[in-house]
């Protein structure tokens, strides 16, 4: 199964993929972790990407589109995957639909949680605090707000783009995390 799963920041599209992951026995892909590697690793790509990602803009499009077009090809990819983060704008859905259209394939679902964005920014910060980790350079307020405008502006319309093509599956991303599981699970009829 092909997946998409799309939501503002602090949706828990991370949180949801890997189970859906265990679930189905499928990659879960997230285009920040590939990034965030990059970035630790200072690839050219991940310096390319560092300054850009810190203030909370998005990565041009041709590099991610690139990163994931590699990245489904591997093997552990071949019984499926969830993309989570991408994409982020209409145009890396159309150039996405066009790559796996290249390739051969077709996204089953793209699974959207909507929540409220008035509680978004106080879950990511809670989040960052809670995390083993430690906050990411992003996980500031000035930066969230910042994320949470571009996807408004950028990353929203993505919805309605798979919407007309009949895969878009709404699930309520402000219920319990088991209950958001479970909902996805009907949505997707497994």
């Amino acid at each position: 199964m092909r997946l998409i799963f799309l939501g503002p920041p602090g949706a828990g599209k991370g949180t949801q993929a890997q189970r859906i992951e265990t679930e189905l026995g499928i990659k879960q892909l997230s285009t920040g972790d590939m990034l965030r590697a990059a970035v630790a690793a200072e690839t050219p790509i991940g310096l390319q990407a560092k300054d850009i990602m810190a203030r909370g803009d998005l990565v041009p499009d041709e590099v991610v589109v690139g990163i994931i077009s590699d990245r489904i090809d591997d093997a552990d990819c071949a019984s499926g995957f969830i993309l989570d983060g991408f994409p982020r704008n209409v145009a890396q859905a159309e150039a996405l639909d066009a790559m796996l259209a290249r390739k051969g394939l077709a996204l089953d679902a793209v699974v959207e949680l909507t929540v409220d964005p008035k509680i978004l920014i106080q879950r990511i910060l809670t989040r960052a605090a809670q995390s083993a980790e430690g906050p990411r350079e992003d996980d500031t307020e000035e930066a969230l707000t910042h994320r949470l405008t571009v996807y408004d502006q950028q990353t929203a319309p993505v919805s309605a783009h798979y919407k007309k093509q009949g895969l878009l599956r709404a699930v309520d991303g402000m219920l319990d995390i088991d209950a958001v599981t479970q909902e996805i699970k009907q949505s997707l009829g497994i």
